[in-house]
């Protein structure tokens, strides 16, 4: 692509060349999608129970019906390993 010598010129002074200016763009982007992905890659595990059967299991996400309930109390756990621990601590899980 030819750039005029006005053009040129501007670009040497201000240091900005379409390929710097790709390569801005490429960074910004790729910074954005990282934001934007990350969180997707947060586990959460909980410790929930069956209201009707009163059995305890561990779930990947927040229960949203009526039918379980998070017995951990506030507890959100990283590793499925630290939810089975935790588990074994809740009193209405171990009573059964």
């Amino acid at each position: 692509m030819a750039i005029c010598r006005v053009c040129r010129t501007h670009a040497r002074m201000t240091g900005l060349l379409e390929e710097d200016t790709m390569n801005f763009k490429a960074i910004i982007a790729a910074a954005v999608l990282t934001s934007v992905a990350a969180p997707a890659f947060a586990q959460s595990f909980y410790v929930v129970q069956d209201v009707k059967t009163k059995k305890c299991t561990i779930t990947e996400s927040k229960p949203t019906t009526t039918e379980t309930t998070v017995v951990s109390g506030d507890t959100v756990y990283k590793t499925r390993a630290e939810a089975e621990a935790g588990m074994k601590t809740v009193k209405v899980c171990t009573s059964n």
